[in-house]
């Protein structure tokens, strides 16, 4: 792998991220107002961005390892905690977006409709997260 597209995936990952959870507040706008069309190109296109992120974020991964977080003080366990929330709350999100495709194209929305209430506010959350993962480990200490 190219070392300029490894350094650029953090980058893409974070735009990936935060691509998704304004698709996820578009997507929450759209079925409140029952434009189910919308709705739907926004859910599937969220989902999308996630699915590339996660095969960005594992190529990049496998090429350049982990980045240690060089930050200290107060900065350190706020990172962490930041970290480890997305990560634990990301490990739920795949199986549950895929059971409400399911449901979705199976047409059971009665199904469908329970599942977001939880789900949205996660993934929303990750997605956010993983930008500020970004912000925090490339940005906030550009110097590495």
């Amino acid at each position: 792998m190219s070392p300029s597209l490894l350094v650029a995936l953090p980058a893409v990952n974070a735009i990936l991220n935060g691509t998704s959870a304004i698709l996820l507040l578009t997507g929450f706008y759209f079925i409140r107002r029952r434009r189910v069309t919308a709705h739907k190109i926004c859910m599937l296109s969220a989902f999308a961005m996630s699915v590339v992120f996660l095969l960005s974020y594992l190529t990049l991964r496998y090429f350049a390892g982990f980045t240690p977080f060089p930050g200290q003080g107060w900065i350190r366990p706020l990172y962490f905690t930041i970290l480890i929330s997305h990560t634990v709350l990301a490990a739920t999100i795949p199986p549950v977006a895929l059971t409400l495709l399911y449901r979705a194209f199976r047409e059971q929305f009665a199904k469908h409709r329970r599942l977001p209430r939880w789900t949205l506010p996660v993934w929303f959350y990750v997605s956010v997260t993983g930008v500020m993962v970004y912000l925090m480990l490339y940005q906030l200490y550009p110097s590495r």
